[in-house]
Parts: C-alpha cells; sequence; structure tokens
C-alpha cells in the first residue's frame, strides 16, 4: 500500500482550512466511470448478476454529476487549480475486476496516518488527477485493500511514475489517486500495475487476483487554458 514516503514532494502538515474550502473539500467526490467493461467472472465465482444497492454509504459508485462537478469547480477554485474536463483514459477487466482509469481536476486532498492530517496541495503545473476505480463488474460492489502503481510515458520520456493514494471521497468510496504533472498535449501511454487485495476473503474470491495484473491505456491529453 502507498506510504507517506512514497509521495516525491514533500508534504506540509495541514494548517486550519477556511470553513468555504472545507466545506467544498469535503463535498467533492471523483466523478463515477463512464465506461463499462464486459467479461464474465472467472468459473468458481458465485456472486449474484443482480447489482448490489449500497451496503455502506460512499461504496454505491452512483453519483449526482451536476453535484460532483460542482463541488469540484468549488474545491478547484479554493485551490487555486482551473477545472478540466473530466476524461476516460481506459476500462480493463482483470478476472471479473472492473478496472477504470479516469483523468479528472485536481484538488487538495488530507492525507491521514491515524494520527496527524497533512494536506497535499496540487502544483501549478498540475495537468490532472489520476483517479482508479476497482470494482466487481457484476455487482458494482468497489474493491479495496489492493495496490495501485501508475506509469505514464511518452516516447522516452517517463513524465509520472509513482503509486497511487487509497483514498475515499463522498461520492466515490474507495479508490486509488495521485496528481500527475504532464509536459503538455500529446499521446501518452498510461501502465498501472494492480496487486491483488491484501485481506480476508469469502470463498467466492478465492481463485482471483492472487498475482500482480498490468493494464495498458493509450490517451490524448489536450490541456486546457
Amino acid at each position: 500500500m502507498p506510504t507517506l514516503t512514497r509521495l516525491r514532494r514533500p508534504l506540509l502538515r495541514a494548517a486550519p482550512i477556511a470553513a468555504a474550502a472545507l466545506a467544498a473539500l469535503l463535498a467533492a467526490g471523483c466523478a463515477s466511470a463512464a465506461a463499462t467493461g464486459s467479461a464474465a467472472m472467472k468459473p468458481g465465482m458465485t456472486m449474484s448478476a443482480t447489482p448490489a444497492a449500497s451496503s455502506m454509504a460512499g461504496m454505491s459508485a452512483a453519483a449526482d454529476p451536476a453535484a460532483t462537478n460542482a463541488a469540484y469547480a468549488a474545491a478547484a477554485s479554493a485551490g487555486g487549480v482551473n477545472p478540466v474536463p473530466t476524461q476516460v483514459l481506459g476500462v480493463a477487466d482483470w478476472q471479473g475486476m472492473k478496472i477504470s482509469a479516469e483523468a479528472m481536476t485536481a484538488v487538495p486532498f488530507l492525507i491521514y496516518n491515524g494520527t496527524t492530517m497533512q494536506e497535499v496541495k496540487p502544483p501549478k503545473d498540475v495537468s490532472f488527477h489520476l483517479m482508479v476505480m476497482l470494482t466487481d463488474e457484476q455487482t458494482g460492489v468497489v474493491i479495496p485493500y489492493a495496490s495501485v502503481w501508475g506509469t505514464i510515458t511518452e516516447g522516452s520520456k517517463t513524465p509520472f511514475d509513482e503509486s497511487l493514494w487509497p483514498m475515499i471521497s463522498r461520492y466515490m468510496g474507495p479508490h486509488y489517486g495521485n496528481n500527475v504533472v504532464l509536459p503538455g498535449a500529446g499521446t501518452y501511454h498510461l501502465s498501472l500495475l494492480i496487486s491483488p487485495p491484501v485481506s480476508a476473503r469469502h470463498i467466492e474470491y478465492q481463485d482471483v487476483w492472487l498475482t500482480p495484473h498490468r493494464v495498458n491505456f493509450t490517451f490524448h491529453w489536450n490541456p486546457t487554458s
């Protein structure tokens, strides 16, 4: 799992955040993935194919796009970041795990290690916030306890090669994310290394997601002014 020591840029201790900005941050949630995958679960998995209702607040993938966009615009403004349109970078399937990657507006976020809180502000030249969602393809239930490493290349250049933070948000529940700085417009290659979820498992998951898995996407990036 990502740790505080993996973040390459130094973190600043969280200073008190203005009430309006904090409210915007709490309201902000990563937008739901717009693309869908299609692959059967590995033999031996016995989960119902009926989409499950949210059994825990924030675990449902459903979100109000208007509320999400408004919250992100407010949080971005509070952090001095220009909003960018949400862009689906790719969707893949790994033994019934849906892997969705999106580029979206980068906003400040907070890291709590159980004792202290630290604030991470997007750099001034940030391109977007990379968000990866892992979900059970049959039920839509979020899959936590994994880890995700992202690498973005353009030819021989590697502008991004870092772990993604395990994150929670009001709208999307658990996901994985980090801020990305790209040198400019162009065609990029995104590689995601998904490590197996480290947790106790019910029997329907006994034969899947047991080794690391890599997925690759090609996307076009055109920064907005």
